[in-house]
């Protein structure tokens, strides 16, 4: 018998979300990379956390190269009321960006877990949480990958790569070159055998006496 296969594209969820077990207060969201859904999929995410009785949100930004600009303003304007995400500054002209719609979890507490792996699009969405006060950064430097750049491919084979635009985060932070530092340092040598020390670390700073 004939066999009729589709083809069709699949795409992996850029997103994934659980309570922590053994505190069922606490939910984890995990963004891999922005891509043109993951502002969708994180709304839906914590919108599953919050019916599942999430009180608070640890946002991990680990090992994310970023991706696309606006799905970044998009992500940051689920955390923010108002203000600015970012600015875009060329040699002769300057773009704002500013925190656009409702977001879905403008009222729960929130950390970001960051490494030097979060890169562009991630450090963004990083810089502007931390800039507002609206999140500490927990674990190491970001990437500093903040640059629009024009690429050339040459006859040699090599590529030329001119940068166009630098991203500032709204405290006017340059990204790129210098990457955005913690506000509580966790050390890849801190981590106890199978555990996450920076994970750890942002449930210690849910549990710290408030201020």
């Amino acid at each position: 018998p004939d066999i009729v296969v589709t083809r069709e594209e699949i795409e992996n969820p850029s997103v994934e979300w659980r309570l922590l077990a053994d505190d069922p207060r606490t939910g984890y969201v995990a963004l891999h990379i922005f891509g043109e859904r993951s502002a969708q999929e994180l709304k839906d995410a914590i919108n599953d956390l919050r019916r599942q009785g999430a009180q608070r949100l640890i946002f991990d930004l680990r090992h994310n190269p970023g991706g696309l600009l606006e799905t970044a303003v998009d992500v940051a304007s689920q955390f923010l009321s108002s203000g600015r995400v970012l600015t875009e500054r060329r040699a002769d002209s300057e773009k704002v960006y500013d925190v656009r719609g409702d977001g879905v979890a403008r009222d729960l507490p929130l950390v970001v877990l960051t490494d030097e792996g979060t890169a562009s699009a991630a450090e963004i969405v990083a810089g502007a949480l931390q800039d507002a006060k609206r999140a500490p950064l927990i674990g190491s430097k970001t990437f500093g990958k903040g640059s629009v750049q024009l690429v050339f491919d040459l006859r040699d084979g090599s590529s030329l790569h001119v940068t166009t635009a630098r991203w500032f985060t709204p405290a006017q932070q340059q990204i790129d070159g210098k990457g955005l530092t913690p506000d509580v340092p966790v050390t890849a040598d801190a981590a106890t055998a199978g555990g996450d020390a920076a994970l750890e670390a942002a449930r210690a700073w849910f549990a710290r006496p408030a201020p």
